[in-house]
């Protein structure tokens, strides 16, 4: 953890071996009394927090902005797995959670994966959906009847209660179609989550689309604009990326882009011979917010396809044949499995 530019300005010790030649050793006081030296060595995430716990000299270099800016850098959020459903052919009846943890990690994570597979969403498990998952925090959606509630779970701090999303606005005016989702923002470190409705009326063939965000307990109205579109929409998969909406239907040829700033609409042509399906593609940010991803099966070709949109321009990113993905998932156990082949399929 230690540079070794840091240490030519240190007079170290030299000690003999057992060879007869000689080692460099510092000094433990040496180290720890170097400011510079002392926050190389408190960059280690898995120690952290328990370092702080030293002394207030130690805290002081831990919670400095500086510091914890080049740590951010350093140890970015690390995917610790991913919740999947299994033991049904179909994801949305009742399938029960499961927690899949992403190997290898380190040893240091362990109980913190143990702790998140362990996490109970409740007595209404079984009738439950995972809506987004961010930096420990897991937006689900509940069916009690004909009632839909929203609450964030936490399960790396089990402490914690769920937080109850309050009840969704409701449209103005009923369109021939309504679409509504939640989707979840981060700026600066802190987890904020957006509502968009989105109305389509046939008569005028306006499509409309509002967007609200959760402030202080409240839906406030954050961004609303409304553009014309030649046909109906039948089914809208959505993502948020940065100050941007991307929509796109089934079996279109383009995405919708709403810019939320300038609550302004644009269309992005897909990759040539790619049409978007609900089941056989999936966008999804890019880590860096600077654009989106596209990830598409091609049933004749058995191929997946992975594509990045970053300015105007898609970059084919990977091409993954899955002959060669289903035999390697051949040593894994049945559930996974039947998950993996309910979503290829």
């Amino acid at each position: 953890f230690v540079r070794r530019s840091d240490f030519s300005r240190l007079r170290p010790e030299k000690k003999p071996c057992a060879d007869g030649e000689s080692q460099q050793h510092l000094p433990a006081s040496m180290v720890l009394d170097d400011d510079n030296l002392l926050i190389e060595i408190l960059s280690f995430p898995t120690t952290l927090v328990c370092a702080t716990l030293v002394c207030k000299r130690w805290l002081c270099h831990a919670s400095d902005p500086k510091f914890l800016s080049l740590f951010r850098n350093r140890h970015p959020p690390r995917v610790l797995g991913f919740y999947i459903y299994g033991g049904s052919a179909w994801i949305w009846l009742g399938a029960p959670l499961l927690f899949v943890p992403m190997q290898p990690q380190p040893p240091e994570l362990a109980p913190f994966i143990s702790r998140v597979a362990s996490h109970s969403f409740g007595a209404d498990n079984d009738r439950l959906c995972i809506m987004d998952c961010r930096n420990g925090s897991v937006l689900t959606r509940c069916r009690r009847g004909t009632i839909l509630t929203h609450g964030v779970h936490r399960p790396l701090c089990p402490q914690r209660d769920m937080d109850v999303i309050p009840p969704l606005p409701r449209a103005q005016y009923h369109g021939q179609q309504i679409f509504n989702t939640i989707l979840s923002k981060e700026e600066g470190g802190v987890l904020s989550y957006l509502y968009m409705l989105a109305e389509f009326f046939s008569k005028t063939k306006s499509f409309r689309v509002r967007v609200y965000m959760l402030q202080g307990g409240v839906w406030c109205m954050h961004a609303s604009a409304t553009t014309q579109l030649p046909r109906l929409l039948t089914s809208l998969a959505v993502v948020l990326v940065d100050d941007k909406i991307y929509m796109a239907d089934t079996f279109s040829d383009e995405i919708i882009v709403l810019d939320m700033t300038t609550s302004g609409f644009s269309t992005i042509l897909l990759p040539q011979g790619v049409n978007f399906h609900c089941v056989r593609t999936i966008m999804s940010r890019a880590g860096d917010a600077s654009g989106v991803y596209l990830t598409h099966i091609h049933v004749k070709e058995l191929q997946l396809c992975i594509w990045l949109h970053k300015g105007d321009n898609w970059l084919l990113v990977d091409t993954i044949c899955l002959h060669q993905m289903w035999d390697n998932l051949m040593m894994l156990d049945q559930t996974l499995r039947m998950s993996i082949l309910v979503l290829i399929v």
